[in-house]
């Protein structure tokens, strides 16, 4: 399931927004002010970031610079009533991939989240991504499916699958992995992981995941 930070402090919208997508199956967390979202995002991983400018503690530029400066390269959005170019040029540098001016329809924003999930997996004809013979994976969902038939995977599995196609040929070192996939309230394990990539291999073909001995893992 793709999971969004929404950072709006008008609570009818964000309520609204919340609404909308957790009924097309997008886990929401929610908050009105710079310092929560910060904190959220440094704990928790997200798939999108969607940002007001206007907020109590800070500001969406501010705040998205901040997380830039951490790596954190999460896409994100910014919605606000600021319409001028010097508003659009401060959005763009601060680090955001998209930009929404208010009001906006809320079906424009989910076709705007899905661009940014598309655009994110180097994909723009469906919600399918071909990863192997047989299989595909749903960029939305995170689901696997062999020759249409669903595949079934723990969601930890299909986030670590995630993980890997976006960083192909790429070493993920078991830090990363570790933080991408356990959340901050989780104990990772190593022996958890092993039985994760073990899954995907026979998946995505027995030589697909290289262990690089003391390093990490390589998805080529």
């Amino acid at each position: 399931m793709t999971r969004i930070l929404l950072v709006e402090d008008d609570e009818i919208l964000s309520e609204m927004i919340t609404e909308y997508l957790s009924e097309r199956d997008y886990k929401i967390t929610a908050c009105i002010d710079a310092k929560t979202a910060l904190d959220l995002a440094y704990e928790q991983k997200f798939d999108i970031l969607i940002l007001d400018v206007k907020i109590p503690k800070g500001d969406g530029f501010s705040l998205l610079s901040s997380l830039r400066k951490a790596d954190v390269y999460t896409p994100a959005i910014f919605t606000t009533s600021l319409n001028t170019i010097e508003d659009l040029e401060v959005g763009y540098k601060s680090g955001c991939d998209d930009y929404l001016k208010k009001p906006y329809e809320l079906k424009e924003l989910l076709l705007r989240i899905k661009n940014l999930l598309r655009r994110n997996f180097s994909h723009t004809n469906d919600d399918f991504i071909e990863i192997a013979d047989g299989f595909r994976f749903h960029i939305d969902s995170k689901t696997v499916q062999k020759d249409g038939e669903n595949v079934n995977i723990s969601n930890k599995e299909s986030e670590l699958l995630a993980l890997f196609l976006q960083n192909k040929n790429k070493l993920l070192t078991k830090e990363v992995i570790y933080d991408k996939i356990w959340g901050y309230d989780e104990e990772p394990s190593e022996q958890s992981l092993r039985v994760y990539i073990r899954t995907l291999r026979q998946i995505l073909g027995k030589d697909s995941i290289i262990n690089k001995r003391g390093d990490g893992y390589i998805y080529v």
